[in-house]
């Protein structure tokens, strides 16, 4: 809103100073790019990570589940990176699930992505509720020594019976 506000008050003052000027005197200049997306840390959308979290049952105080990952980019070149690796749960975990999914934005400080640059180790909490079908939130940080890294919370959608409020670490390896 402040950014916006600020734009509105600057294209305002532009015009105003052009309107005074001669026709002769005005030059076409290119319009500036729009603002990357940058989250909390001042990093740049690079894509997203989207991952299937194998089925199971939760043992009252844990579970440990196979994940497989995709990161898809959202720039020009298309670049698609597999991931795989583990998510484990250490506090209530009660009950299955068949399978799961969650997709993270990932952020990079500049606009370049390497491939393999998300393996590393997430640690964090993860809260879910599932009757048939439900949703889960993660909360996950980590990766590769800060460089890239996920955003702070995501979302699941996963089929089963399941109720887990958990510690939670996921284990990301490359897989190309």
């Amino acid at each position: 809103m402040k950014k916006t506000l600020a734009m509105a008050f600057s294209a305002a003052a532009i015009a105003f100073a052009a309107a005074g000027a001669n026709a002769a005197d005005l030059t076409y200049q290119e319009p500036a790019p729009p603002p990357a997306v940058q989250d909390a840390r001042g990093g740049v959308k690079i894509g997203y990570l989207e991952c299937d979290i194998g089925g199971g049952a939760g043992y009252v105080l844990g579970s440990s589940k196979e994940v497989e990952c995709a990161f898809r980019s959202l720039g020009g070149d298309l670049i698609e990176d597999r991931y795989t690796g583990e998510i484990r749960k250490l506090g209530i975990d009660v009950g299955f699930t068949m399978r799961s999914r969650l997709i993270w934005a990932v952020f990079a400080p500049t606009a370049g992505y390497h491939h393999g640059s998300l393996s590393g180790i997430y640690k964090g909490a993860s809260a879910e509720a599932t009757l048939g079908a439900g949703v889960g939130a993660n909360v996950l940080v980590g990766g590769t020594s800060g460089s890239i890294h996920l955003q702070t919370v995501s979302v699941t959608g996963q089929l089963g019976l399941n109720v887990a409020a958990a510690g939670t670490s996921m284990t990301l390896n490359s897989a190309n």
